[in-house]
């Protein structure tokens, strides 16, 4: 089952998350399995296929660590039907991601989610209209003072898109809240690259927001511009896609907390 989500070893993305994304681009192959269930293994849960447990594109056993990740694995696994489409198991590709291209680098994941501290979406206001500044305040003020009262990370707010450097104190003490976890951590990178912020992925991780809030607040500006001017059919599908993928590390997140 490892060659379904085999990313292409000519042109891998550095990118874990885009690697497994990638990976969707294939024939897709019929299902080849009857009978999809999990199972408690040591050092967590499987998921299974005819019995056989499943393994990650790298050829790992994949062995998930709440029971949690595991039943939404397999109801996804189940709904393959005729075919096997990875384009529709977000799940699985994360999952994947986390298991061949988190847990043995931890380290470079932690410094790729600090670099969304020094510039993330929630630190760069609007300077007009006056409803979309309001509406940037409504919902991104609670999570930076949410930042500033419990992780004691205080950012400076800029207008624009000119570049702001953040007080080093702030960075620090955000990244001291990342998890040490590498399923967390893995689907916690997920949650900063899909929304463009990893404050939010830190306050949805803690519990200060749920998923479905966290996803509206990082799209302020795009639905400000939809209510003004329509959407794009094409554009609004790959936002579908990004929730899906959002949806899936956010159940990781919750399942670890």
């Amino acid at each position: 089952m490892r060659e379904l989500f085999e990313p292409d070893k000519s042109d891998k993305p550095s990118d874990p998350h885009q690697s497994a994304r990638q990976s969707a681009r294939q024939v897709l192959r019929n299902r080849f399995y009857t009978a999809v269930a999990t199972a408690e293994v040591p050092g967590g849960f499987a998921v299974t296929l005819d019995g056989k447990q499943v393994r990650t594109p790298a050829g790992r056993v994949l062995t998930l660590p709440r029971a949690a990740i595991a039943e939404a694995l397999c109801r996804e696994w189940d709904a393959q039907r005729p075919a096997i489409d990875p384009a529709k198991m977000p799940l699985t590709r994360l999952v994947n991601s986390i298991a061949d291209g988190v847990t043995d680098r931890a380290e470079e994941v932690v410094e790729d989610i600090a670099k969304y501290l020094g510039s993330d979406l929630l630190f760069y206001r609007a300077d007009g209209p006056a409803g979309l500044i309001a509406r940037q305040g409504a919902m991104w003020d609670p999570i930076v003072r949410w930042a500033a009262d419990e992780l004691g990370a205080r950012f400076v707010l800029a207008e624009g898109i000119v570049h702001t450097s953040q007080p080093d104190h702030a960075i620090a003490a955000a990244r001291k809240a990342l998890p040490a976890d590498g399923w967390a951590l893995g689907a916690l990178h997920s949650v900063t690259t899909l929304t463009g912020s990893a404050l939010l992925g830190l306050a949805l991780m803690h519990g200060f927001v749920d998923a479905a809030a966290t996803w509206r607040t990082a799209h302020v500006d795009e639905d400000w511009n939809i209510e003004k001017w329509g959407f794009d059919d094409l554009a609004m599908a790959r936002r579908a896609a990004r929730e899906e993928e959002f949806n899936a590390a956010a159940l990781v997140l919750a399942a670890t907390r």
